[in-house]
């Protein structure tokens, strides 16, 4: 900091009314702070952050003889970067906005022994009269300094966006020699910050920013590369003469973007935000209106209408899963697009989803059911199971035994899980219970065994005769399963045991045969390893 010479003033008045408040020390080295002005919020500047002062000062015991009040101009400096005095910034640091406070500071903070001639003699003590008018929080957004962030007004509330949201923002983009290369239409602009904008500089720095925030970007070469989406164009000509970038960035707001699966196949972009907190889950009665559109806007699929809604219940596959798991995280009232991948579809194209999810009603949650209210409704998935074996939709169905991952966070319900919880049953309700808890096991099992899961198949008739062992149809479905993993000892062992209980079962019977004829080709198979072995030997 620079010290010039101006008229000395008289701050005696103020020194009176200052000795009136008490003094604060601040650090070891013996910097004193008594306030004259309180501040008006509870913030103080950080390390970094480019403040703005007005000062006045004098040597201990002296008039005052340099002010920027006099010159009109407010002093501006970053704390912390050694850019004045320490006592400067140690004290500052401590300062809120609008206060005003004088700093007694000692020569080891100051000018130390050898001064700041002619107007600062060596080991002097000064007296600084300061006010913090503002400051602009600075911050280093990348770590090694390619992205520095200076806040000019600061944004409304404490959300920034999500690495998926869509964004809307105002932006100018100029050399540091003030040549602007690119900027946004009066409109503004959107832009997905998965694809990004102009710059890697413009995407890691808006999800910093909150609603409404305006900041000044330092943007150096290696972030501020800019995005080629012209291929005439030569962006590359600029490099020479614009290395660095300054982006002067206004963030005015986002579109939440949910990525639902967490692997980008299906995105779900809010356009309207809906009500409370809750939303669909598994076998809720839903009403939505829809449009299912391909990117180029061609219509392919339209269903319900404000006035008649589209309903139907969720996990029934009565509407494509990917759009249903999208529903399932809605709220009522939300309007959303989803994006669902040609992959995911298995479809030629991806399709986008305009959604409205205009009402929908869920069931009872298990936990609050009362025992009577559990086993009916385990009665009930297990025959909607039922009904989707016999078409043919064995995952579906599997599913309405068991409980699988819809998102990251929400599990559905299996129906056995209804009656698991059994410590509130009355005898009667509890014979019920194991039987259907059976039912389901065995049930699961059968549509683990189409779907080729026989480790699956094997946990799930172990639970079964854990509670019924010399359950037939657990012992021959595990014997499948061991028969499916080549584990041939254990599924005979299990077939043996079927036919010691049930010896004319037919379907038994007739599996046991095949794991002779299975064990037989095996046993040829490994006579003639062991045979080709000895022939190489000898």
């Amino acid at each position: 900091m620079a010290i010039s010479c101006s008229k000395p003033i008289s701050l005696h008045t103020i020194t009176e009314a200052a000795l009136v408040l008490p003094e604060a020390i601040i650090g070891p080295k013996g910097l004193s702070k008594r306030i004259l002005e309180k501040g008006i919020s509870w913030q103080t500047p950080t390390p970094g952050d480019e403040v703005e002062v007005h000062y006045s000062v004098s040597l201990q015991g002296a008039e005052y003889f340099d002010s920027s009040r006099d010159k009109g101009t407010p002093f501006r400096f970053k704390l912390g970067q050694g850019e004045v005095i320490k006592g400067w910034d140690e004290g500052i640091a401590t300062m809120r906005k609008n206060e005003r406070a004088i700093f007694t500071i000692p020569p080891e903070l100051g000018y130390g022994e050898i001064g700041s001639p002619p107007l600062v003699p060596p080991n002097s003590t000064l007296v600084f009269d300061v006010q913090l008018i503002s400051w602009y929080p600075i911050r280093d957004i990348s770590g090694d300094g390619g992205i520095i962030k200076k806040i000019i007004s600061e944004g409304k509330g404490w959300a920034t966006p999500n690495e998926s949201d869509e964004v809307f923002v105002n932006y100018v983009a100029e050399c540091e020699n003030g040549v602007v290369i690119s900027k946004s239409d009066e409109e503004g602009l959107e832009f997905s910050l998965i694809s990004g904008h102009l710059c890697p500089a413009m995407s890691k720095a808006v999800k910093t920013m909150r609603k409404g925030e305006k900041a000044e970007l330092s943007v150096k070469f290696s972030y501020g590369l800019i995005y080629c989406e012209d291929e005439t164009s030569k962006i590359d000509d600029l490099v020479p003469t614009c290395p660095n970038l300054i982006i002067h960035l206004e963030l005015v707001n986002w579109r939440t973007v949910v990525d639902i699966t967490g692997d980008k196949n299906i995105l779900k972009k809010i356009t309207k935000n809906g009500e409370a907190f809750d939303h669909p889950n598994e076998g809720s009665l839903v009403k939505v209106v829809y449009i299912g559109k391909l990117e180029d806007g061609t219509v392919l699929e339209r269903r319900g209408s404000d006035e008649e809604p589209f309903e139907y219940i969720c996990a029934e596959e009565k509407i494509h899963g990917g759009l249903d798991r999208a529903v399932m995280t809605m709220k009522k009232g939300e309007e959303a697009i989803v994006k669902i991948s040609a992959d995911f579809l298995n479809f030629a194209a991806p399709m986008v989803y305009e959604i409205k999810l205009i009402d929908f009603e869920t069931k009872k949650p298990f936990w609050k059911m009362d025992p009577q209210e559990r086993i009916s409704e385990c009665e009930t998935n297990k025959n909607d199971g039922n009904i989707l074996f016999k078409d043919g939709k064995f995952e579906l169905a599997s599913n309405k035994y068991d409980k699988e991952l819809i998102t990251k966070n929400e599990k559905r319900k299996r129906a056995a899980k209804y009656v698991e919880y059994n410590h509130s049953f009355s005898d009667e309700q509890k014979n019920q219970a194991n039987s259907l808890r059976l039912s389901c096991y065995l049930n699961e099992a059968a549509c683990k065994l189409k779907i080729g899961e026989y480790k699956e198949v094997t946990k799930l008739c172990t639970k079964v005769l854990e509670l019924d062992p010399y359950n037939v149809k657990a012992l021959f479905r595990r014997s499948q399963a061991y028969m499916g993993t080549s584990d041939l000892e254990k599924a005979e062992e299990d077939i043996k045991r079927a036919l010691s209980i049930d010896p004319n079962n037919r379907d038994v019977k007739i599996k046991h045969k095949e794991l002779k004829d299975q064990r037989r080709e095996y046993t040829k198979h490994e006579a003639k390893i062991f045979s080709t072995m000895i022939s190489r030997i000898s």
